[in-house]
């Protein structure tokens, strides 16, 4: 029993999946960017993306299925030369679309169409922004990406974004705590980029930094990995649990394959019945009342007011 189970049932808290609200898509790990905190790893050299047999199916699966949302990640989702098809494919179906953009890729060469077809698909953006101050932002993301960053909130902003269509930012922290308040911190976002570069947005989620991939090397480094899983044990909250992503969300790989969450994607915790599950296995129904398979990491989500990929939980 790894350390969550363990305090899921020192909390009496039990859990397991529930209806299918969100088919999360994860279309590859290449990436205009190699941010720290990047729990996906991702990166400019990284080349591991979604091919155009498994795009079909996908787009197949979405067609006949009709999930209330599709969030497209990667990486940058937008880099898949099969990002608008899925797009057009999820708008036809009725559903939802979430574009996870890192804001950058739309001041890259190249990528000059991808602010008016998001606009004219009405695809809600939700946008990496880890701070309103250009040290914080350079710190974790790297010299230029504020100045990027703010631009294209500028350019969203003209589209209608953050009034008639839904843009929401997302903030991690820099280093090994916890999120403070979303509403405080939402506040503060709302005041500084307005008063200081006009610039709207909707929601802002706080989001805790996992302890995978590249944000688990720095804290061996530093030495920190012991003290950071502490905090997020002893800051354990019961009642973050019933708002999990992974009790309403299926994580898809760029190759089909199925998770409960992006992060147990990044560690290969892969759903299986006796073999390795992909989506075209499987119909909605077939997930809910299922056991979700945890680890040490996921006390990430339960820590203080809870994380999701829609921010704060409690």
């Amino acid at each position: 029993m790894n350390r969550f189970e363990k305090t899921l049932t020192e909390h009496d808290c039990t859990l397991q999946r529930g209806a299918l609200i969100t088919l999360q898509l994860n279309v590859g790990r290449k990436c205009n960017q190699a941010c720290r905190h990047c729990h996906v790893d991702a990166a400019p050299w990284r080349t591991e993306m979604l091919a155009a047999d498994t795009a079909a199916r996908l787009q197949d699966w979405i067609t006949t299925h009709k999930p209330a949302v599709v969030d497209i990640t990667g990486g940058a989702p937008e880099i898949s030369e099969h990002f608008k098809t899925l797009v057009k494919t999820s708008r036809a179906a009725g559903s939802r679309v979430i574009d996870r953009c890192n804001l950058t890729i739309l001041e890259e060469d190249g990528f000059e169409w991808l602010p008016a077809f998001l606009a004219k698909n009405e695809v809600e953006v939700i946008a990496s922004l880890p701070c309103y101050q250009p040290e914080n932002v350079s710190r974790q993301r790297g010299n230029g990406v504020f100045e990027k960053s703010i631009t294209a909130l500028q350019t969203l902003n003209a589209l209608g974004y953050g009034t008639a269509l839904p843009l929401h930012l997302v903030y991690n922290p820099v280093g090994p705590t916890l999120p403070p308040s979303q509403s405080k911190l939402r506040a503060e976002y709302k005041e500084a980029l307005r008063r200081d570069f006009g610039i709207v947005f909707n929601e802002l989620f706080t989001v805790t930094n996992q302890p995978i991939a590249r944000f688990a090397e720095d804290l061996r480094k530093q030495g920190m990995w012991d003290e950071y899983l502490e905090l997020l044990a002893n800051h354990f909250n019961p009642a973050a649990v019933d708002g999990l992503m992974c009790r309403d969300t299926l994580s898809v790989g760029y190759q089909g394959e199925l998770y409960d969450c992006d992060f147990n994607q990044m560690l290969d915790l892969q759903i299986a019945n006796g073999k390795p599950l992909y989506l075209w296995d499987i119909a909605p129904a077939d997930l809910t009342g299922r056991a979700i398979l945890t680890g040490n990491h996921c006390l990430a989500c339960t820590a203080g007011s809870g994380s999701s990929c829609t921010g704060a939980l409690a």
